[in-house]
């Protein structure tokens, strides 16, 4: 573990706790951990934070996972082909990260984010409000295969703004309620994280230490906010998305232009 001021960690821990909190209600974890990963560790450690980052996530990910299972079950039907699509893609993705360049596709994701920000502003899930969270409608098991090993190689090679992009296709391709889409979301996340760190830890590109200290305060934010999220519903996980994603929208748009 490298040599970490205690001012420099206690604001890691407390990054972990506030993305643990961010992902388990809407995505946009990763906004808040992995660049605080990226400022506090030397650069010639960047790869190591993405494997800390992903050690820190899956922490949060599955109590946040296992929390909503109990209220909100994702439907199996989706879920469990996309998380095989999207384990098998994270660890593509992960296994080209150190050759990709992710500037290339900022400007790309940025256009992204807004079309969807937009779309979900102007046209608030109309189709989707007269599901019950227990209702699910129908499709083909090749559309949550192809969303998942598409979103999941996302994750692997770039990660921030995985959780906002799959909830919103949770819920403007497959129809479901935000809160069973939220729900969802995070079983996905578990295996790609998953597949992630196997990559990163064969290549040792894990801080186990600080990961898993992270990961403590990341499951901890995780179970608040699946609570909150059950407790009150699909209008307050909407909320928290769209204000997550302007946030990766600003963030990335200083990145890129500023």
């Amino acid at each position: 573990m490298p040599d970490l001021d205690i001012s420099v960690l206690i604001l890691l821990l407390l990054a972990a706790l506030a993305a643990g909190w961010l992902d388990a209600v809407g995505g946009g974890g990763g906004l808040i951990q992995l660049p605080s990963l990226l400022l506090a560790l030397p650069q010639s450690l960047t790869v190591s934070a993405l494997g800390t980052n992903k050690l820190s996530s899956i922490i949060g990910t599955t109590a946040a996972a296992a929390t909503y299972a109990r209220a909100v079950p994702p439907p199996r039907q989706i879920v469990r082909p996309m998380m095989v699509a999207a384990f098998v893609g994270s660890g593509a993705g992960s296994l080209v990260a150190s050759r990709l360049n992710p500037e290339v596709f900022r400007p790309i994701i940025f256009f992204m984010l807004v079309a969807m920000w937009l779309f979900m502003v102007i046209n608030p899930t109309a189709k989707v409000r007269g599901l019950e969270d227990h209702e699910v409608p129908q499709h083909s098991v090749l559309l949550p295969i192809t969303v998942g090993a598409s979103l999941g190689f996302y994750d692997g090679a770039i990660g921030p703004g995985f959780g906002a992009f799959l909830l919103l296709s949770l819920v403007n391709i497959f129809g479901l309620s935000f809160l069973r889409s939220s729900a969802t979301a995070k079983f996905v996340n578990v295996a790609t994280n998953f597949a992630s760190i196997l990559v990163f830890a064969a290549a040792g590109h894990v801080i186990w230490i600080l990961g898993l200290a992270m990961g403590g305060f990341n499951l901890l934010g995780g179970v608040v906010g699946s609570r909150m999220a059950i407790r009150f519903g699909s209008g307050f996980v909407r909320g928290v998305l769209l204000t997550a994603v302007a946030m990766l929208i600003v963030r990335l748009g200083f990145s890129i232009w500023g």
